[in-house]
């Protein structure tokens, strides 16, 4: 009977941990959404989270070739520096904080509005974290990189509107990750259902 319900636990705790595991990394610098329309203006949101026991208090974003940089949210706390190149377009922007920061724990959004490329591609948005202490995470690489670079695909017809950032594609993708989250757990749930049921009749048989 010991063995039964050992390995009962051993199985619900190793099922607990693959979908654990199996969940999305969130804690990354992210750029959203991940799909945009052709030559359309959309509204992009950098998401930046805190993975230290340090306040993030700077957060660098370079403006990918062909994306023509609008204009960005005020967010209290924090300035805003759009750099542009000698041609006058906006090549990177720099939130500074004038405050504390991002708190370790906590995680901030900045919103801006871009141009897309007036062909279909795929975007890399550079990014660069730096911490309190003086750290510089560089969030530059690629998919399979530790710190990997945010990537938005442009196609053509995937804007709801189209017309100078008023789009719902961050909403959008934003519903999406939480359903699929929801999901995942739910499935879990079930499986560990089915496991101590399966433990239960076998405790009754013998």
């Amino acid at each position: 009977m010991k063995r039964i319900k050992k390995l009962g636990t051993t199985m619900i705790a190793t099922i607990i941990a693959m979908g654990i595991f199996s969940l999305p990394v969130s804690a990354h610098v992210t750029v959203k959404p991940e799909t945009s329309d052709v030559n359309s203006w959309e509204t992009y949101t950098i998401k930046v989270p805190v993975e230290k026991n340090v306040a993030t208090t700077k957060v660098t974003l370079k403006i990918p070739s062909g994306v023509e940089f609008q204009q960005y949210e005020p967010v209290p706390g924090w300035k805003v520096e759009a750099q542009k190149d000698s041609a006058g377009k906006v090549k990177t922007v720099v939130w500074e904080a004038t405050g504390e920061g991002i708190l370790s724990g906590q995680f901030q959004r900045f919103t801006f509005v871009a141009k897309n490329p007036d062909k279909e591609q795929k975007i890399a948005w550079d990014a660069y974290q730096q911490y309190k202490d003086g750290e510089i995470v560089e969030w530059t690489g690629d998919e399979k990189a530790e710190n990997p670079h945010s990537l938005t695909t442009i196609v053509k017809g995937t804007s709801l509107t189209g017309e100078h950032g008023e789009v719902s594609s961050v909403e959008k993708n934003e519903g999406t990750s939480n359903v699929q989250v929801i999901a995942i757990v739910l499935s879990i749930l079930a499986i560990v259902s089915s496991v101590i049921a399966c433990v239960f009749v076998v405790r009754r048989k013998k």
